[in-house]
């Protein structure tokens, strides 16, 4: 994917409506400091696109991403962050869940999961309710670089188990300091745009 134009183009909080989008839709999930907005900066080739932060639970919005005008990346709230109540917890947790089941243009859900740690609790909550909410998530496995290249197949063995994934879900390992992966995840995201809806 050649990234001409990318716009933030819509931020949704608890109460706003969500955007009746007419292009495909692809959405990333995943816990408060595994690399997200680092991962969607790296996407698009910008540096602060999305806003990266030391402190985790920055994204507390449905940030809706136009790229070229033909797909929107969708980032969720990040979630697991110890310093929120857990009414606002409970808050984003609707926002998510509303997005999931109205958004008609939804095709995909990423997954990202930090590859140095087995899965959290959380982790698997979201895997789980990601495939209860009617998507096979692609797991994205973020901060590769931080392994040893050796350690990388036993790593993403860590996270199969411990989400205890469907046979045949896509992982796809990923550095946002070195860029691999980013052109598996745009393969896949343009292999869905070719697919009639």
């Amino acid at each position: 994917m050649i990234i001409k134009n990318v716009t933030l183009e819509t931020v949704c909080g608890i109460t706003s409506p969500l955007p009746k989008n007419e292009r495909m839709e692809v959405a990333f999930a995943g816990k408060s400091n595994v690399g997200k907005s680092s991962m969607i900066n790296a996407l698009m080739n910008r540096k602060a696109l999305a806003r990266t932060s030391s402190q985790p639970g920055k994204t507390q919005t449905i940030n809706f991403y136009n790229v070229n005008d033909e797909v929107y990346l969708v980032d969720l709230p990040g979630y697991g962050y110890a310093k929120v109540s857990q009414t606002e917890k409970e808050k984003w947790g609707k926002l998510i869940e509303n997005y999931l089941h109205k958004s008609s243009v939804l095709k995909a859900v990423f997954l990202l999961i930090d590859i140095r740690h087995e899965p959290s609790a959380n982790d698997k909550l979201m895997y789980d309710w990601i495939v209860s909410n009617g998507f096979d998530p692609v797991i994205i496995a973020t901060k590769l670089d931080k392994i040893k290249r050796s350690q990388t197949q036993k790593q993403l063995k860590l996270v199969r188990t411990g989400l205890g994934v469907k046979p045949g879900t896509v992982i796809i390992p990923f550095s946002a300091e070195t860029k691999q992966g980013r052109d598996e995840i745009w393969a896949y995201i343009e292999g869905l745009m070719k697919t009639p809806s």
